[in-house]
This record gives C-alpha cells, structure tokens and sequence, in this order.
C-alpha cells in the first residue's frame, strides 16, 4: 500500500503520534488542575476552555502560516507552544497561579488545534483516491495516545510530590520535545503561493455562495462540539460520584480508544457508502451516548457512554473532513481549512465551558439531555450538505 510504502507520510504518521499523546492527558489534567486552583467550583473547567478558545484564534492563523511557510515549520512551531505551555503549567501548580494555569492552557490550545492539522498535511502526501484513508489512518494515531496517556498520567502525576498533577504537566514538555524529530526530518508539500488580502476576501465571501461546504463544516463543528460537551465534565461528574481520578482516567482512555480506533477503517467506509452516511451514523451514536449517560451514574454508564461518545466523534469528525476537502481546490484549502478548524474551535471552546457551568448548576443529566440537540444538527447538516446545490461544483463526489 502506498500509504506505507511513503517514507514522508510515515514520518508524518510518527510526529502526529507522538503530539497526539498529551492530548488525552490535558483532558483530565485541565479539570483536575482547575478544580485544585479554581476560585469556584464553577471555574475548574476554564483552564480547558481558555485552551479551546486560543485553538479558536489561532486555528486559521496557523493554517495560513503553514500556507506561506510550510508545514514544517507550523508543526515545530506548535510542538514548542506545547513545550512551553507543559513547563509553565507545572510551575503554576507549584506556586498555585491559576491565572498562570489559564495561560498555560492557552499556549497548549495553540499546539493542539495545530496539530489537528497533520490530517490535512497526511492528505496533501497522497494521491486524491487515498486521501479518505490518509486522514482516517492519521487520526487513528491517537489510538497509541489512549493506550499510552493514561499510563504516562500515572507515572507522573506525583512524581513533584507533594505538588499533585505537576509532573504530569512536565511529561506533556517532555512528549512534545520528542515529537519535533520526526518533524524536523519529514518532507512536506510545498508552501501554497501567497494569495493576496483582496483574493482572500473573495475566497471568504464565496464561502456564503456555497452551501455544500457550509454544511460539512458544520458537520465538524456539531461533531466536535457535542464530544466537548459530554466529555469535559466527564471527570468532574466521576469524582463526584465517588469514584478515584485513576477511574476517570481510564474512563476517559477508552474514550479516546473509540474516537481513534475506528480511524483504521474509517476511510474505507467513506470510500464503500459515501462521508454523508458516515456523519449520520455518528449522529446516531452520539445520540445513544447521550441516552446512555441519562440511563444511570454507575461506573458502566460512563464506560459505555463515553465509548459511544468516541465512536460518534470519529463517524462524524473523519466524514466530515472529508466533505470539506472535497470542496476545495488547492489553492484555497490553507484559508477554508483554517476557518473549519476555527469554527471547531469555537463550538468546542462554548461547549466545554458550558458544561463546566451546567456540571456545577443543573448537573450531568441536563448535559446528557444536551448532547442529543447536537446529534440533531449533525444529522440535519449531514442531509442538508446531501442535498445542497454549490455555485462552485464539487472536486469529489461522495
């Protein structure tokens, strides 16, 4: 096969596996850090939605940068954010900044939401009948980060005893400075031409004439949004349930199993019955895990749910990528690219703060009831992106 006969493409596959692996961690770092320093318990999540909203504004920077200059250099770019973002964030848990956390948090959305652009830079490696798989095998990366994360959070959140959660924070430096390697030695495509501001803002009016790509960003969008939503809280709700962060953890690790697991075959499913249908089915167990969350509190409920939860993210998240990039053409996916993953960014950043407040006002079931509204709109965009006639004709038909 040729995705892994290509040395660049391996490369690429090894330095998003290994940025992958905090990811997991920040999940249950940025809550559990949070509540330890918070002010309120009503704030514990803003360290995470501080991260999501710096993955808003700097998505489509980003995106651009990697554009003009490359890749790589976006890439390593990121991977330091990352470094830096894991250093400072255990210091402020040593001195017991959360003004310094948030911060932290900010410099660690900016890694994260650039990261979340190797599936874009794994598609551009490959011919265009490879593309689905390219970005479903890319995402599927994140399988390593489930199985090792956790066992990384383990390891190291008390090894700054007796400043809990710091070490852990440290391993995230240590990870990101691992991952600049396989970077620094791959061979991206090369930078797009730079598009002057009076091209850009006819790419970005166009964007209103072209409903089809509308819709599959809003495909992104709800997917994302609803997995924050359930998520974010998800070890908060644990914890005050009875049960131990150690629990959490794994709760949150077979999460992560199913939002990437699935990316193994993913793209072949794209290739057999079309991305709509794949989105609709990501509607749909998303809409089960919000049935299973509303069911009961037991330990079971929240493997089950969040297991659901993964697996709904994966359908609809790999789908719809795929939508979007079979609306552009070359010269306008570093713009549009970065303004799907801005609008990911925002719904993400708005979810995950609202479940923060919902956990401490209304409570789990409310945040449950919740997800199945966001399902809806999967499912609804999915039909609508079907059905759309684009002024701008399709590249690909699914």
């Amino acid at each position: 096969m040729l995705l892994i006969k290509s040395p660049n493409f391996l490369l690429v596959l090894l330095g998003a596996t290994v940025l992958t692996i905090p990811m997991p961690m920040l999940i249950i770092l940025g809550g559990l850090a949070g509540l330890q320093l918070s002010p309120g318990e009503g704030l514990a999540t803003l360290p995470v939605s501080i991260q999501l909203l710096a993955g808003l504004f700097t998505a489509t920077p980003m995106s651009i940068l990697m554009g003009a200059r490359g890749r790589k250099a976006g890439f390593l770019l990121a991977a330091l954010f990352a470094v830096l973002g894991g250093a400072l964030a255990a210091y402020s848990l040593i001195h017991g900044l959360f003004a310094l956390l948030c911060f932290a948090h900010a410099l660690l959305g900016a890694a994260v939401v650039s990261f979340g652009l190797f599936r874009f830079a794994a598609a551009e490696l490959v011919a265009a009948p490879q593309q689905a798989k390219a970005i479903s095998l890319t995402l599927g990366s994140g399988l390593v980060a489930a199985l090792l994360a956790p066992e990384v959070f383990r390891l190291f959140k008390d090894s700054l005893a007796p400043v809990p959660l710091a070490g852990a924070y440290l391993a995230v430096s240590a990870i990101a400075l691992a991952g600049m390697l396989p970077i620094a030695a791959a061979k991206f495509a090369p930078p797009q031409p730079k598009a002057g501001k009076d091209k850009s803002r006819g790419q970005t009016a166009a964007l209103w004439n072209r409903p089809r790509l509308l819709w599959a960003i809003l495909c992104g969008v709800g997917s994302f949004a609803g997995m924050m939503l359930l998520m974010t809280p998800t070890p908060l709700a644990m914890v005050g349930c009875g049960f131990s962060d150690v629990q959490a953890a794994d709760v949150i690790r077979w999460h992560v199993v199913a939002m990437f697991a699935p990316s193994f075959f993913t793209g072949s499913l794209i290739t057999r019955f079309g991305a709509n249908a794949i989105v609709a089915t990501g509607a749909v167990l998303l809409a089960l895990s919000g049935l299973t969350a509303l069911a009961g509190i037991e330990l079971v409920h929240f493997y089950v749910s969040l297991v659901l939860l993964g697996l709904g993210w994966n359908f609809g998240f790999v789908g719809a990528t795929t939508l979007l990039n079979s609306e552009l053409m070359d010269s306008e996916k570093s713009l549009f690219q970065g303004i799907n993953d801005t609008g990911i960014a925002l719904g993400a950043a708005i979810a995950s703060f609202s479940s923060g407040l919902m956990i401490a006002s209304v409570g789990w079931a409310m945040i449950a009831a919740a997800l199945l509204g966001f399902a809806a709109v999967v499912a609804f965009s999915s039909f609508k992106q079907r059905q759309a006639v684009s002024n701008t004709s399709s590249l690909v038909q699914y």
